[in-house]
C-alpha cells in the first residue's frame, strides 16, 4: 500500500494593506482622541485629593466629583471611575458602563479644562440602555464644564 500524502498549501504572501480612505482621519480633527495615561487618575492619592476637595454634580445614574488641579495646560482633564460591585453586580455590566464613561470622556475632554474628575455609579445603573447612559454623561460633562467656568471666573 502506498502511503497517502497530505500536502498543505501555504497561503500566498500579501503586501500589507493600509486603511481604506473612509476610515482615514478627517482633516481639521485632532489626531489623538485616545485615553492616554496622562488623562487618567492613576494613584490612590489622586483619588483622595478629588474626594477631599470635590464639587459634586448628580445626573442619574452617575455622580460626578471634580476639582481643579494646578497646571498651566488649558485642556488637561483627568478621569477616574468608581463603579462598585455593590451597585452593579455583573462584571460585564460594570465593564460596559466603564467603557461608555471612557468613550464619552474622550469626546468631551477638550471642553472640560484642567480638572480632575471621578465618576461614581449609582445603584441599578445596569438598567439603563447605552443611549440613556451616553445622554446622562453628556449632561454631566456639560454641567461640569459650566460650573468649572463659573468657579474659575470668580
Amino acid at each position: 500500500m502506498a502511503a497517502a500524502k497530505c500536502w498543505l498549501r501555504a497561503a500566498p504572501r500579501v503586501a500589507p494593506v493600509s486603511a481604506p480612505d473612509h476610515l482615514a482621519q478627517p482633516a481639521g480633527r485632532p489626531a489623538d482622541r485616545g485615553f492616554p495615561r496622562a488623562a487618567r487618575l492613576t494613584r490612590a492619592s489622586d483619588y483622595q485629593q478629588v474626594f477631599a476637595g470635590a464639587r459634586r454634580i448628580s445626573e442619574a445614574p452617575f455622580t460626578g466629583l471634580w476639582r481643579h488641579h494646578p497646571t498651566d495646560a488649558p485642556h488637561n482633564a483627568r478621569l477616574g471611575m468608581a463603579v462598585a460591585k455593590r451597585n452593579v453586580r455583573l462584571a460585564t455590566q460594570r465593564n460596559r458602563i466603564k467603557r461608555l464613561i471612557r468613550e464619552s470622556f474622550r469626546h468631551h475632554r477638550d471642553s472640560l479644562g484642567a480638572i480632575d474628575i471621578v465618576v461614581l455609579c449609582k445603584p441599578r445603573a445596569e438598567r439603563y440602555s447605552n443611549e440613556q447612559l451616553r445622554e446622562a454623561l453628556d449632561r454631566l460633562w456639560q454641567r461640569m464644564s459650566i460650573q468649572c467656568e463659573r468657579s474659575s471666573s470668580s
